[in-house]
């Protein structure tokens, strides 16, 4: 079984580009597994993961295509989650979703893409969600 741990944050387009972008790959639908992981800035109690509807709609996408479907979420920082994740199920790939920022912007707020790609070894692809 091929395992992707899916970070997603609270963008909608972004979210569907990443379910958009596995249910597209070329492999056998059944023999893909599909962890995907919010990480909540605080998370309070009585929240779920399945309260986040970018992680409803990412879900909803996925298994239309067929693939098995779980959710985790987190309190956080969100890099350090998703690494945690994909250790934790011995993923095969991280999928991520990228936004736009300025270097400076990166350089000030840091970038959960960009810590991922540098502190795992594992294979980590990058979408983009669709610019209208």
């Amino acid at each position: 079984m091929y395992t992707f741990v899916v970070g997603i944050d609270a963008d909608q387009s972004r979210a569907l580009a990443q379910a958009k972008t596995i249910a597209e790959m070329p492999l056998e639908t059944d023999a893909a597994r599909v962890i995907l992981l919010h990480s909540f800035e605080e998370k309070t109690k009585g929240s779920t993961v399945e309260q986040v509807k970018p992680v409803r709609l990412a879900r909803e996408r996925l298994e239309d295509a067929g693939m098995t479907v779980e959710a985790e979420g987190y309190g956080g920082d969100a890099a350090q989650a998703i690494l945690n994740v994909a250790d934790d199920h011995d993923a095969d790939q991280i999928v991520l979703a990228g936004r736009k920022r300025t270097p400076t912007g990166k350089v000030l707020f840091g970038s959960v893409t960009q810590s991922v790609i540098l502190d795992t070894e594992r294979p980590v692809l990058v979408c983009s969600a669709d610019e209208e």
